[in-house]
């Protein structure tokens, strides 16, 4: 009988690793290895224990599940990526399959999906939740991506997100008040965006991913 599936779990909160830990710890095949709250405490333990696979959520205090994404892919290229999430944003699957994840399984599906979902990523193969097929099998990108920003406005975006005024992103970027004006409404007219208040809810939406590594070339 081949050895179980050694699985390093990463998740902020307890309640919800209590949970996946019972379900996997019930399945002959696959195994906890570990389990971690966050991106640096995650780098640790797989460089300790070098699981076979990273089953991470989304958001977490230091980063977020994409970022880690691409830090295994750098440091640890064996070991593969699954991501768990309640979001089912196209721009968070999409972002997280550009930095390296195996796969994506959300939240609310079943028990049996997320077993079936690990066994397949082991095997070298991907897997995503059914309910991301639909706009997975859609090629065409967003119009509103945050991907189409330069850094800078990138860096805008994701302090707006944790409420800045105008006159503190300033001083967090050692740039002018004007000058930051400017960026909001360079990003307002490229995310497609009407009004300061929709410019925020989408900057709260989309922070993990205006932090996200960003493509070499892209304009700062």
């Amino acid at each position: 009988m081949s050895a179980p599936i050694r699985v390093l779990l990463v998740d902020d909160h307890p309640l919800v690793r209590d949970g996946v830990r019972m379900r996997l710890q019930a399945t002959e095949h696959i195994g906890v290895a570990g389990e971690a709250s966050g991106v640096d405490e995650a780098l640790a333990l797989a460089a300790a224990l070098q699981p076979d696979l990273v089953l991470t959520d989304i958001r977490m205090p230091d980063g977020s599940g994409i970022h880690l994404a691409a830090l295994f892919r750098e440091r640890f290229p064996q070991i593969r990526v699954l991501v768990l999430s309640m979001h089912c944003d196209p721009e968070y699957v999409r972002r997280a399959i550009d930095l390296g994840v195996c796969g994506y399984v959300l939240k609310d599906a079943p028990a049996q999906q997320l077993v079936q979902a690990i066994t397949e990523v082991h095997a070298g193969r991907r897997f995503f939740s059914p309910a991301l097929h639909t706009f997975l099998d859609n090629t065409e990108p967003p119009q509103r991506s945050p991907r189409s920003l330069t850094q800078r406005e990138a860096d805008v975006l994701a302090l707006l997100a944790e409420g800045h005024s105008n006159k503190e992103i300033a001083a967090r970027l050692g740039a002018s008040i004007r000058t930051v004006e400017t960026h909001r409404l360079h990003l307002r007219r490229k995310l497609h965006i009407e009004g300061r208040a929709a410019l925020v809810k989408y900057a709260v939406d989309y922070a993990d991913l205006a932090q996200e590594p960003r493509p070499q070339g892209n304009a700062v």
